[in-house]
């Protein structure tokens, strides 16, 4: 058996060492794809984000030059009747997170399209207004002269986040770094040329021009516009020049000219158009509440700045309710949106379930002229994939398959191995009780051929030993004759019906001998059982052989009785035959029964025995269609128990 031991373990541990190797592997594949599958719905809710800014940038990119004046030039049907239009900003943003529109003039002086024609403003509108002024102010104290755009975070900075970022399994397929990196701006990344009308350029110069720019056209304009000096005339292809004017004014048409390069138009366009160069837009922090997204308009060397005010808080909120809080993911994941300034973080909101220790962190710095907003996605717990309950399963069925196994094997191995034994202790027994009783026959044998019993009733004495001794030794042939039989399934029995009197009765006079010599007294209580069907030879061998265990394990006992009871119940009639000897273990009462079982005690050691009279038993009584069980009595001894099915 050690050796089977050392066999087991040494199989059980080169099955578990690559067995827990490619668990491992597993579980690290099914870490990565989990990781993989947020990071891609990461990247997809941080992508929406992206799409919304880019389609507000195209937007504002867009806008005609004159939208951030009150009134605009009127378009070509609308010309001919001088009919001036409401700017689409001249009404309050419908964004919360927008305070308003304005245009920084190059002199630093300020006008909005919520100000009405004259100056006047609307009611409701002071506060914006004012906000706004407020807001031109700080953006003066801000301009240089080469530059209006913010410097963006340093570069180590944003190195040192992103190395944070743990890969993903996706990151064996493609390089999103180089993806991010590839787009630096939402809408233009560079200058572009824009062609205006001479009524648009007067909308930019002054907020109230745009009927008196309109007469610049005929020959009769009046000497009150010379500070129109950034506004030129147009010219028409293929035409001569209007007439020429007259002092200051004349002047400043012809610097005009020299500045402004028209482009050519057609014979049927009454406006000439120009070129003007428009920057892309750009980003200056106002406060660390508010920011200034404004775009260059340059005319005549002059630059004009034009853009909205966006109110940080309100944007960052906007931002979470939009794409994330109404997002599934934002049960387990945490989403911080933060605004940086100089590498200095002035403003952030957090929604969701913010981790202290994420398992999972993705941040996104998104292009100009947002680059100064960062989203930083983490997770505590990355949600388990269906894999991952389907491969722990299966692993747990895998496993308790293989113990099972090694079990069987095991406890196979164990069962032959203790078989084997107790066949080689049952030839040793058998051959001491075959040993015994011719011992036995051959000493009385001797003792009648010499003589020694000289009285007749002595001789008759020796005879009945002599015939104890014969029937004994039969019986123990017939018993592993029957043994055989049975394991070969040879032996076959004839089931008649009838009542157990005469079976016990004939018991009681087959064992009345040797129940005599050891001093036993053998008892029956015969109740009402009816009829049942049985093996009148089987019984009677079932009944010896629990008479004599009893009698070979009860000689120590202080009471020497054995008695025989019979009684129906539902269950079938029931045979029991009870003793007053030491009992049976409790651990031993199932395996008494098994074939060359022998119960280990001190009084089994000195008392010899086959072990096949209760195995015997057991089969005997399977053959007949019943069943046996063993228990101890309340006082001394055991009663065992054959249920055998009875007749109605």
């Amino acid at each position: 058996m050690k050796k089977l031991k050392l066999l087991i373990l040494i199989f059980s541990l080169a099955l578990s060492i690559p067995l827990a190797y490619f668990v491992l592997k597993t579980y690290r594949g099914l870490a990565q794809e989990e990781v993989a599958t947020l990071s891609y719905f990461a990247q997809t809710l941080f992508d929406e984000m992206e799409q919304t800014l880019a389609v507000m940038v195209q937007k504002e990119e867009s806008r005609a030059i004159d939208e951030y004046n009150f009134l605009i030039s009127p378009s070509s049907r609308q010309r001919e009747a001088g009919e001036m239009q409401p700017s689409p900003l001249s009404q309050p943003s419908g964004d919360n997170f927008v305070l308003g529109y304005f245009q920084n003039n190059p002199d630093g002086s300020f006008q909005t399209p919520l100000v009405g024609s004259g100056g006047k403003i609307p009611s409701g509108r002071s506060n914006i207004v004012a906000e706004l002024k407020n807001a031109n102010q700080l953006f003066n104290r801000k301009r240089v002269t080469d530059t209006d755009r913010i410097q963006s975070r340093p570069a180590e900075i944003v190195a040192e986040k992103k190395a944070k970022q743990k890969a993903g399994l996706a990151d064996k397929y493609l390089d999103s770094s180089r993806s991010q990196r590839s787009r630096e701006y939402l809408g233009q990344k560079e200058k572009r040329v824009e062609q205006i009308t001479i009524d648009q350029a007067a909308n930019i110069a002054k907020q109230e021009q745009p009927r008196l720019m309109s007469s610049a056209r005929t020959a009769d304009e009046s000497q009150d516009r010379k500070d129109d000096r950034y506004l030129t005339k147009g010219r028409t292809a293929g035409k001569a020049m209007a007439p020429k004017k007259s002092g200051a004014l004349s002047s400043l048409l012809e610097e005009a000219e020299n500045d402004l390069a028209p482009a050519p138009a057609s014979d049927t366009d009454p406006a000439a158009n120009y070129q003007v160069e428009v920057a892309p837009l750009q980003a200056v922090f106002l406060s660390d509440a508010r920011i200034f997204i404004f775009r260059r308009i340059m005319i005549n060397n002059q630059i004009y700045r034009q853009g909205f005010v966006l109110q940080v808080n309100a944007f960052l909120n906007h931002l979470a309710q939009t794409y994330f809080l109404t997002q599934p993911m934002a049960r387990f994941t945490g989403l911080r949106l933060s605004v940086i300034d100089q590498g200095r973080e002035t403003e952030a909101v957090e929604s969701g379930l913010i981790a202290k220790n994420p398992d999972f962190i993705l941040i996104r710095s998104f292009p100009s002229p947002f680059s100064f907003l960062e989203a930083t996605l983490t997770c505590q717990q990355i949600p388990r994939s269906a894999g991952r309950k389907t491969l722990t399963v299966m692993l747990v069925v895998l496993a308790v398959i293989v113990l099972m196994g090694l079990f069987a094997i095991y406890q196979s191995t164990r069962t032959i191995v203790d078989l084997s034994e107790r066949r080689s202790q049952f030839v040793s027994s058998v051959t001491h009780e075959l040993k015994t009783p011719l011992t036995n026959i051959r000493m009385y044998i001797e003792m009648l051929e010499q003589g020694i019993a000289r009285t007749a009733e002595r001789e008759q004495e020796y005879y009945r030993i002599l015939d104890s001794e014969g029937a004994r030794l039969s019986r123990l042939i017939n018993n592993v004759l029957e043994l055989s039989k049975l394991e070969q399934k040879q032996r076959h029995i004839d089931l008649q019906t009838g009542t157990l009197e005469d079976v016990i009765t004939e018991v009681q006079a087959v064992m009345a001998e040797k129940i005599k010599q050891e001093g036993y007294v053998l008892t029956a209580e015969a109740g009402q059982i009816g009829f049942l069907k049985y093996d009148r030879e089987v019984m009677l061998q079932v009944l010896i052989n629990l008479i004599e265990n009893s009698m070979k394990f009860g000689k120590s006992a202080p009471q020497r009785e054995i008695s025989i009871r019979t009684r129906r119940d539902e269950d079938g009639v029931k045979i029991m035959v009870s003793d007053t000897g030491p009992g049976i273990p409790r651990q031993d009462l199932k395996k008494v029964f098994e074939d060359f079982y022998r119960v280990e005690t001190s009084l089994t050691r000195t008392t010899r025995g086959t072990g096949i009279g209760l195995s015997l038993v057991k089969k005997f009584v399977r053959l007949m269609g019943g069943y046996v069980t063993a228990a101890n009595n309340e006082g001394p001894g055991c009663t065992i128990t054959i249920t055998l099915p009875g007749q109605r």
